[in-house]
């Protein structure tokens, strides 16, 4: 069975044309949705319109691909605009076309998917695991071992942090003290982590392209790959320190993402610290993963 998935979050949209559990084509575009929602409760026209427009495209593609089925969701942005509605109506006629219909999940569905993505990503993976799925609104904690046994849905991610406490490039030292209290705090909420660590999504995949300094994204050199917590803080160091210019010059940072890393990476990095993990496992398979998964039982 030839299958869609599509994930809309914050900060990117992802899409992946499965047959059967392998990918045929995979995309991920920076669209930005959440762009000002902190501050507006809102989503901006312009930010619906150039994710909108990303739909189209890939529609498109799952069109080329002739797919059985299709499934795309949409989560924390859209769960709190006050104008969620307007643009998953608008999600859902630009992919009518192909079947689709743009779904809302709440932060446990999230979770769910995440952790089914790293489960069928990693079956040789044994013992209690943490998956971390940090996003652009939010990020999620999933602790288990055979089965999930705590889900949290954390209001903490890359975009939300970035609009809310750094105003200055780079962030001055008050800044990078105010984002560690706040994921700290936000943390102490959450299931104590457990076992493994598994950590999805672009900050994850990201640091982990950095480290390894790649030109060009190349998910089978990043799906499976090892972040040491030593790596892990020394590129939170240069986050830190760099400004914005030379962020978009790094070798493994996408430039549009350059903005909002430095607070994905501090939240990685925190996590890290709370659970005293020495290293963090990478999957470049996340909530779409998930739903491929779901789509070809």
């Amino acid at each position: 069975m030839r299958v869609a998935a599509i994930d809309v979050g914050t900060n990117t949209a992802l899409l992946t044309v499965a047959d059967g559990p392998s990918a045929i084509e995979e995309r991920a575009e920076i669209v930005r949705l959440g762009e000002g929602l902190d501050r507006s409760g809102r989503l901006k026209d312009e930010a619906i319109g150039r994710t909108v427009a990303v739909l189209e495209e890939f529609a498109r593609a799952i069109a080329r691909h002739r797919c059985d089925r299709v499934a795309a969701v949409t989560t924390e942005a859209v769960r709190k605009a006050a104008n969620g509605a307007d643009f998953v109506a608008r999600a859902t006629a630009a992919l009518a076309p192909v079947g689709g219909r743009m779904e809302v999940i709440d932060g446990e569905r999230e979770a769910r998917l995440s952790w089914r993505a790293v489960a069928s990503s990693f079956p040789a993976l044994r013992g209690p695991r943490t998956v971390v799925d940090i996003g652009g609104g939010s990020t999620e904690l999933i602790v288990g071992e055979r089965e999930v046994e705590g889900v949290v849905s954390l209001p903490i991610g890359s975009v939300r942090l970035t609009e809310r406490l750094v105003a200055h490039d780079p962030p001055t030292a008050d800044e990078a003290a105010a984002l560690e209290r706040t994921i700290d705090d936000a943390l102490a909420h959450a299931p104590a982590p457990r076992g493994a660590l598994v950590g999805i999504a672009g900050t994850v995949t990201t640091l982990a392209a950095m480290a390894q300094r790649l030109d060009t994204y190349d998910a089978a050199l990043v799906h499976g790959a090892t972040l040491p917590r030593a790596e892990v803080d020394r590129l939170v160091a240069m986050l830190g320190r760099a400004p914005l210019a030379d962020k978009r010059r790094t070798p493994g940072l996408e430039p549009k993402r350059a903005d909002v890393i430095f607070a994905g990476a501090v939240i990685l990095q925190r996590v890290m610290a709370r659970a005293a993990a020495d290293a963090c496992v990478v999957s470049d398979r996340g909530i779409r993963w998930g739903l491929v998964y779901e789509l070809v039982e």
